[in-house]
């Protein structure tokens, strides 16, 4: 400590040599007042933030897609009009959600539908996960719609209904072929995060905006930050690239 006052005086005074400013501008943005715990909550919030929208994100994915499958392979006259209502209503949906950025969704949803709530990391885990919905219907619809349309009538002639179709033959064929695309749309959403700092959410982004601001010094809280949400990715690829080669183990069982 004593060493770091020392440096700091010649810091600011212009005599110190290029260790002693790196050591105290490291020291200022994350030992100096136990700073490393803002990074730390700030990771904490953003797994959170990322579970909770990748819930949602998933979960909305899986409904409108099934939802536009079954509106796509309906046989000609035999058309339900509760399908193309609900198909018109996810396509508008989905329009909407991807021809406008994220940022101005995050906006919208923090500054003006719950512009009263305190709850920032919800509101921006709520934000996250309806935008990833919309990329992930679209993926998972890639997926359905890729497998033969005779492995439907395959189920179907067995005497099972729709919904067990496509729960025992189509959906686990289409997952294997929409993993790839799936885990890249979870990591574009765990970077996403950092987005919700726009609206006062305390995450990775905005424990460095907190820092930086104090001490007048961003090369070192950004780039911590950076190298963060490098190894937090890099674990999630991680992650991936395991169910994804216990999936291809299995096709060769």
């Amino acid at each position: 400590m004593e060493q770091y006052q020392a440096w700091k005086a010649l810091v600011v005074s212009g005599k110190a040599d290029l260790w002693q400013q790196f050591y105290v501008k490291f020291y200022q943005a994350f030992v100096e007042g136990d700073r490393w715990r803002q990074y730390l909550q700030g990771v904490g919030t953003t797994l959170l933030v990322t579970a909770m929208a990748l819930l949602l994100g998933v979960l909305l994915g899986l409904i409108v897609s099934i939802v536009r499958t079954a509106y796509d392979q309906q046989r000609p006259g035999h058309r339900n009009p509760l399908l193309a209502v609900l198909n018109g209503f996810f396509k508008v949906y989905v329009t909407v959600i991807r021809g406008t950025p994220m940022m101005v969704q995050l906006m919208i949803m923090g500054l003006v539908i719950f512009a009263s709530s305190r709850n920032f990391a919800l509101v921006g885990a709520l934000a996250l996960g309806i935008n990833s919905g919309a990329y992930t219907s679209e993926i998972i619809r890639g997926g359905l719609m890729s497998v033969d349309i005779g492995q439907m009538e395959a189920g179907r002639s067995l005497g099972m209904n729709y919904a067990d179709t496509m729960r025992f033959i189509i959906v686990p064929q289409a997952v294997k072929a929409i993993l790839p695309a799936l885990g890249n749309e979870f990591i574009v959403l765990l970077k996403d995060t950092s987005l919700i700092s726009v609206i006062a959410g305390k995450e990775l982004m905005y424990a460095a905006k907190t820092i930086s601001s104090r001490t007048y010094e961003y090369l070192f809280p950004y780039i911590g930050v950076a190298l963060i949400y490098l190894l937090l990715v890099m674990l999630f690829t991680w992650v991936l690239g395991i169910f994804e080669r216990r999936l291809r183990a299995s096709d060769r069982r």
